[in-house]
């Protein structure tokens, strides 16, 4: 069966484990964990970042699900994050080795841009100002998040965080970057220098993840307990719209893997895991969260609504994103560690999918 037929195909119990059985293995995978996925705003490319020191890129047919490496290239130690210029030419990566690169797709030479003096977290493209300055900006464990002109070895400006980075989104002028201590950054990327607003999780646990609407007007933040906070920047707006959802939860009896739905568990007890990812989906602006629990699910923030619930796979899901056109949802399988060292077998996969995106899966559905 093709990928687009697999898209096409009527939708089948979540229990069954059908659903994902067409979702395309992405061949020749890093040799470790996967610490982060983008695809570019331009066409069918994958950067996939790892543990392994590498960044590879791969090139997907959208149509077929077939795949082959395009790039390749190294750092000298783990690699944290990777993301796109907005024309599609160059990839930017920072990791553990305290470095910011920038590799150009068409000449395939990739050049230091940036240093930190701890490991780097997250990397971005941005545009900042009313002029659209293009700019990479890293936010590292030395708790600080600098922008860089790519030309310049030297920061265009500093800005101190509350404390280390763990986490960083970007969508049209705001960026945010959720920290140690559950501190989050707010930042309006028309006035880059400086910090919008610092605030705390309304997550009672450490936060794992962050994403922001397409719109920019807010973000979605997942922490370590499983639960997700869908947060706005206006006042007025997180007062009427804002709430925290329980996810990633496995009843410890359960026969099947199910996550509680938006609304709460109806059981007491239940196993909680850790949110890897939140994903915004580009056109609907519905989104995805990933766990440690293996599964990833579909949400609808507006209506309170969980759109749709896949099989579990067995493995913690790593990092996740949507292409540019929101038909192809990648998503990464391999051992986080939180089961310690005694969890990380021999045998443990380090897989990339694509699942060909249903619009019915993802799509808000209408009110009753």
């Amino acid at each position: 069966m093709s990928f687009l037929q697999a898209s096409s195909t009527t939708s089948t119990s979540a229990t069954t484990g059908q659903e994902l059985i067409n979702d395309i293995t992405v061949n020749n995978p890093p040799e470790d964990t996967v610490s982060d996925l983008s695809f570019s705003p331009q066409q069918d490319l994958l950067a996939v970042a790892s543990w392994d020191k590498k960044v590879r890129i791969y090139e997907i047919d959208p149509s077929s699900g077939n795949n082959q490496g395009r790039a390749l290239y190294e750092h000298a130690a783990p690699v944290f994050s990777t993301s796109w210029t907005f024309d599609g030419t160059k990839v930017v990566s920072g990791g553990a080795d305290k470095q910011v690169k920038l590799f150009d797709i068409q000449s395939q030479q990739a050049q230091q841009i940036g240093a930190h003096d701890q490991p780097i977290k997250c990397v971005k493209y941005v545009e900042c100002g009313s002029t659209n300055t293009p700019a990479v900006v890293s936010a590292s464990w030395d708790k600080t998040l600098k922008y860089w002109d790519m030309r310049s070895p030297q920061p265009i400006t500093t800005i101190n965080l509350p404390e280390r980075a763990y986490c960083m989104d970007t969508s049209q002028k705001l960026l945010v970057v959720g920290c140690a201590e559950r501190h989050l950054a707010i930042i309006d990327l028309n006035n880059p220098q400086q910090i919008f607003k610092t605030t705390q999780s309304p997550l009672k646990y450490q936060t794992r993840t962050v994403a922001c609407y397409p719109q920019g007007n807010g973000y979605a933040v997942g922490s370590i307990e499983g639960r997700c906070a869908i947060q706005y920047i206006d006042d007025a707006e997180q007062s009427k719209y804002g709430f925290s959802f329980k996810c990633h939860r496995k009843q410890p009896n359960a026969t099947t893997s199910t996550t509680s739905a938006i609304r709460g568990s109806t059981s007491n007890e239940s196993h909680a895991y850790a949110v890897n990812s939140i994903a915004f989906h580009p056109v609907f602006g519905t989104f995805s969260t990933a766990g440690s629990d293996g599964t990833f699910c579909y949400w609808d923030k507006d209506a309170k609504q969980r759109l749709k619930s896949f099989p579990g796979l067995d493995q913690t899901i790593t990092a996740t994103t949507f292409n540019r056109t929101g038909t192809i949802f990648a998503y990464a399988l391999g051992y986080d560690w939180s089961q310690g060292y005694m969890g990380n077998r021999p045998d443990y996969p380090n897989q990339i999918k694509l699942h060909a995106v249903k619009e019915e899966e993802i799509k808000q559905k209408k009110k009753r």
